[in-house]
């Protein structure tokens, strides 16, 4: 009867030994299967990293500032009068224009004014006239420039006065050449009108933008208003009024630039993190393979000498 307590004994240990052995080695292999799957994800991470930061350096992103002034370098305003007469033309500060006296008779002008003839930049034939005037500088005195042009008869249907705006009046009086500076401002920025028999308002505000070559470029944006001028003259007359305001709207200068939004120490600490994740994943798995053969060999030399015992 001992005996053969002994032998079931026996027999219930290796089948015990054995079991927890299987779950050891289940186990072992679900844990695999995981740092494989987590080595797929961190796998797939750094190509989803890398192909960011390569999109990222493909589509910067534009930034925008501003920068608060109480002096703007005077602009200049190029006038395109053709037969129109420039009658008056005074600084005013507080957005206060006092009334008109004797409109359409000359009056002062109380502006720095310059006249230059230069050819057309777009047909190198035609020759144009053009009356350059300082622009307004003291933003927070709300200075503004007010001019009147005279047009004693047009055979036209309607009429407008062409004027365009550059950023640095001091840059055209200090230019040797300043018919070639006068076709370089009339290629590179855009030119405006304003029409008789009203008074126009513009207010000026300045963008600056930056290339990726470094250079700067400058764009002048306007906001117009348009007031009737009621004509209070005794004699009817065929001749055309033309009245026109410069002030800059705010003192804030726009900065328009791109930046790129990659960080490259940024994607290197992640890459290094993944890294780091991907040897750690595969040290362990080289670990447990080891450990699974290892177990399975001591299980087969335990059945062996089970077997042994039992011959």
């Amino acid at each position: 009867v001992v005996e053969g307590q002994n032998s079931e004994l026996g027999t219930t240990a290796p089948s015990l030994r054995f079991s927890k052995t299987c779950l050891k080695n289940v186990f072992s292999v679900i844990l695999l299967f995981i740092y494989l799957l987590l080595m797929a994800v961190a796998v797939f991470l750094v190509y989803q990293t890398i192909s960011d930061f390569r999109e990222k350096l493909k589509h910067p992103v534009m930034s925008v500032s501003y920068k608060e002034v109480s002096l703007y370098d005077a602009p200049g305003i190029a006038f395109y009068p053709g037969k129109a007469r420039l009658l008056s033309c005074k600084h005013h500060y507080y957005d206060h224009i006092p009334p008109l006296i004797n409109p359409g008779q000359p009056g002062a002008i109380e502006c720095t004014t310059q006249r230059i003839n230069y050819t057309d930049p777009f047909t190198n034939q035609t020759m144009k006239y053009a009356l350059v005037v300082q622009g307004p500088r003291d933003v927070k005195k709300k200075e503004l420039v007010f001019l009147q042009f005279h047009l004693n008869g047009t055979d036209q249907d309607f009429s407008a006065i062409d004027y365009l705006l550059f950023s640095s009046f001091q840059e055209f009086i200090n230019s040797p050449e300043k018919a070639e500076f006068m076709k370089d401002c009339e290629s590179s920025y855009s030119s405006w009108k304003f029409s008789g028999g009203f008074r126009t308002w513009v207010k000026m505000s300045l963008v600056k933008t930056k290339e990726e070559d470094g250079s700067e470029t400058v764009e002048f944006k306007q906001e117009t208003s348009v007031v009737n001028y009621i004509d209070q003259r005794t004699k009817p007359r065929s001749d055309q009024l033309f009245f026109v305001v410069f002030e800059w709207k705010d003192p804030f200068i726009q900065t328009v630039q791109d930046i790129i939004t990659a960080n490259p120490w940024n994607m290197i600490a992640l890459l290094c993190g993944i890294f780091l994740a991907l040897f750690k994943a595969a040290d362990f798995a080289k670990l447990s393979v080891k450990w699974m053969i290892k177990i399975r060999k001591r299980h087969l030399k335990r059945s062996r000498q089970v077997m042994n015992h039992i011959n």
